[in-house]
């Protein structure tokens, strides 16, 4: 899988993956973060979802890294905001009061660029990476994060009934990822209603990194 899977999926409009609400997990366990208003929260593989506009009616500032540029355009189109954008080496800046979105390759981006984080919320960039990609883009996170507390969702699910993305990411897979930085607590673990797109029974578990 490479950067041209999720253009071409952005470019066809084939983002089943967006969903037409806030995350319930989000929703449920954004308090565990301990955050304060104004505090800055930061969303790896955001696309247009609809928990930026939920986190900046919390009083959040949101900040976020995408791929795809046509995701970032529809999701200022559909806040009804109007960004300024400026253009570094690779990388799109989206700006606009409460909010910034850079648009490149996460793996570019710098803990000088993005600024100061205070949390991290992780609910489709591990997810949506093949284990090959995963320790690399975790070891980034956590440099480019400084550290910060995060929330994460992952699922699983029997990998043979449906290929991912999102895909099957078992406990012991995240601990080999985030045990040595953190201190990891499983806060939340559930069936996905419907199974996972409708293929297959899943569960989903919201870890909390700090």
């Amino acid at each position: 899988m490479d950067r041209q899977f999720w253009y071409d999926r952005w470019e066809s409009n084939r983002i089943g993956f967006h969903s037409s609400k806030p995350n319930p997990s989000l929703v449920a366990h954004v308090e565990a973060l301990s955050l304060n208003e104004g505090d800055r929260v930061f969303l790896p593989l955001c696309g247009k979802t609809l928990d930026i506009g939920w986190l900046l009616a919390k009083g959040y500032q949101v900040v976020g890294a995408e791929l795809s540029k046509i995701a970032i355009e529809q999701l200022f189109a559909e806040m009804k905001i109007t960004p300024e954008v400026s253009e570094g080496e690779d990388i799109l800046h989206f700006s606009a009061p409460m909010v910034d979105i850079f648009v490149g390759d996460i793996f570019t981006m710098t803990r000088k660029m993005i600024g100061g984080i205070d949390a991290v919320y992780d609910r489709a960039a591990l997810v949506a990476l093949p284990v090959e990609m995963r320790k690399r883009y975790t070891e980034h996170l956590v440099e480019i994060m400084n550290k910060a507390p995060q929330l994460l969702l992952a699922f699983t699910y029997d990998q043979a009934l449906m290929d991912g993305p999102p895909f099957s990411i078992k406990d012991e897979e995240v601990k080999s990822y985030y045990e040595a930085p953190y201190t990891l607590l499983k806060i939340d673990s559930h069936e996905v209603p419907g199974g996972l797109k409708g293929v297959c029974p899943a569960q989903e578990h919201v870890w909390l990194l700090k």
